[in-house]
C-alpha cells in the first residue's frame, strides 16, 4: 500500500480525491491524513513519513511549493494538483514531476499511480524537486536544464545542447550536438511544450529544431541544414512560421 497524505485548502477537493482513491484504488493507496495548509501538511509528513503526497499548488497562506522549505531531504513522491494550467505546470513538466488538473478524475489518478509504481524504487525525488524550484525562478528563455522522462527514469539535459527532437511514434528522440541520442517516453508534442519557445521551432510533424544551430535554409527543397550537416524537411504549413522565427532569432 502507498501511504498517502493529501494537502489541499478546499475540503471538497480533499474529500473528492480521497473518495476516488478509496473507491477505485482501494488496494493501492492508504490515505493517512488530509491537511488544509502547508503547515499542517509539514506536520503530517513528519508524523507519518508517507510514500506519496498529493499537494495543491494554490493555497491562501502559503503555496504548495513552500512545503519543500521545511525539508532538507525529500523522501516522498509528490503529485501536484491545481485548478489552473498556469506557468508552474511547465516547470513541473520540465522537472519530470507529475500533476493533476482539477476537477480530478479517476482516469488521471489511475495513470499517475501507474507512473508512480513504475518508477525506480531508488527515487530521485530530491533532484527533481530541486530542478523544479530552480525552473520556477527563471523565465522561459533562461531555462537551462530539463528532466526528460525515459524508460529507466529521466535524463537531465541542457536545452542549449539539443540539436533537434524527432517524433518516434509515441516516443521522442532527443538529438544532442555531441551526436548522442536520448529516447524519451513522451510525444514530440509534450517535448515541444516544455522547450524554451525562443530557441525551438516546430518545422514538420516529426521535427522540432534548435534555431541556434541552423546554418541555411534551402527553399527549393524545403530543407533546413544544421551545423552537423544534417538536412531536415520543412513542411509547407510550417515554412512561413519557421522563416519568421529565424528572422526573430537573429
Amino acid at each position: 500500500m502507498i501511504k498517502t497524505v493529501i494537502i489541499d485548502d478546499e475540503i471538497s477537493a480533499q474529500d473528492l480525491l480521497e473518495k476516488t482513491l478509496q473507491r477505485y484504488f482501494p488496494n493501492k493507496c492508504n490515505v493517512v491524513e488530509k491537511c488544509n495548509s502547508v503547515d499542517s501538511g509539514v506536520e503530517a509528513i513528519k508524523k507519518h513519513e508517507p510514500d506519496l503526497v498529493f499537494l495543491d499548488i494554490q493555497m491562501p497562506e502559503k503555496n504548495g511549493f513552500e512545503l519543500f522549505n521545511y525539508f532538507e531531504v525529500v523522501k516522498f513522491e509528490v503529485i501536484f494538483t491545481t485548478a489552473h494550467n498556469q506557468f508552474a505546470i511547465k516547470a513541473i513538466k520540465r522537472s519530470a514531476l507529475d500533476y493533476l488538473l482539477k476537477p480530478i478524475n479517476k482516469l488521471d489518478v489511475g495513470d499517475a499511480i501507474k507512473r508512480l509504481e513504475a518508477k525506480n524504487k531508488d527515487s530521485l525525488a530530491q533532484k527533481k524537486l530541486s530542478l523544479l524550484l530552480e525552473n520556477l525562478n527563471v523565465n522561459d528563455q533562461n531555462v537551462s536544464k530539463i528532466a526528460f522522462p525515459t524508460v529507466d527514469g529521466f535524463e537531465l539535459v541542457h536545452s542549449s545542447q539539443i540539436l533537434y527532437c524527432k517524433a518516434e511514434s509515441n516516443y521522442c528522440a532527443i538529438k544532442k550536438i555531441d551526436g548522442y541520442n536520448h529516447m524519451i517516453t513522451k510525444t514530440l508534442k509534450f517535448v515541444e511544450e516544455i522547450l524554451p519557445e525562443s530557441s525551438f521551432q516546430r518545422i514538420h510533424k516529426s521535427y522540432v529544431i534548435n534555431l541556434n544551430f541552423v546554418v541555411r535554409y534551402h527553399k527549393a527543397n524545403k530543407e533546413v541544414e544544421l551545423t552537423n550537416g544534417e538536412k531536415l524537411p520543412v513542411s509547407f504549413r510550417k515554412e512561413e512560421e519557421f522563416i519568421n522565427a529565424i528572422l526573430q532569432n537573429q
